[in-house]
């Protein structure tokens, strides 16, 4: 289990290192251009997702997210006692790759956001973000299993910009990026509307697929990836 905690927190800090990084760089070389900014961070986004669940998926399952760790936990595919351990490291791991993504750049640990999102459109966005995202792992995941990286990377640089919030779909991510003013970033007021819209959606999903794809429990991604 510490072993398992410690993927979750190394994978996710890697993640939000990544995905603060690449945010940071993008900016500081697109020249304004917000939309060369958002593909450069979407690219290295969606690459670092495929490399970290090859990585770690044999240690934890990667989830790298809340809702995917609560998603399985619905399913009985993982005790809801090991939420505890799970969620906790994410969270952790998130913020501290937020302080490293900022290191690297010459910036301080940590200061707040400014970057507002708000609005029912941006919340439908993280419910449709997170219902999609979970519902392309919970059908590879039986179907594909060893596709699950590969699909999950796709998706979530596809939804970068088929959806107008930019595609958080992970509470742990979006409670750290509160903690960057930078261009991934996202205001303190708003997290609380992405995380509920983000757990809706996973939550979602997750009843769904258990009807759609005609099974009790998923396969295990632990064991599967």
């Amino acid at each position: 289990m510490v072993r398992r905690a410690a993927a979750e927190f190394l994978g996710t800090a890697l993640l939000l290192a990544a995905v603060v990084g690449s945010g940071i760089m993008a900016e500081r070389l697109s020249g304004g251009n917000a939309a060369i900014a958002l593909l450069a961070n979407t690219i290295a986004t969606g690459a670092a997702l495929i490399a970290l669940i090859l990585a770690f998926g044999p240690v934890s399952g990667a989830h790298l997210n809340p809702a995917v760790t609560l998603g399985l936990a619905l399913q009985r595919a993982l005790p809801w006692r090991e939420l505890l351990v799970y969620i906790p490291a994410q969270v952790a791991g998130a913020f501290f790759g937020v302080a490293v993504a900022h290191t690297m750049f010459g910036y301080s640990f940590f200061f707040g956001s400014m970057h507002a999102r708000s609005g029912p459109a941006q919340m439908l966005s993280e419910f449709v973000a997170t219902f999609g995202l979970l519902t392309v792992i919970w059908s590879c995941s039986k179907f594909h299993a060893h596709t699950v990286p590969y699909a999950v990377g796709a998706y979530i640089t596809a939804a970068y910009w088929f959806t107008a919030s930019t595609s958080f779909a992970n509470p742990a991510v979006t409670l750290a990026r509160a903690a960057s003013d930078t261009f991934a970033g996202i205001r303190a007021a708003d997290v609380p509307g992405f995380i509920a819209s983000q757990l809706l959606g996973g939550i979602a999903a997750t009843v769904l697929c258990r009807w759609l794809l005609n099974f009790p429990t998923p396969a295990v991604i632990e064991t599967e990836v």
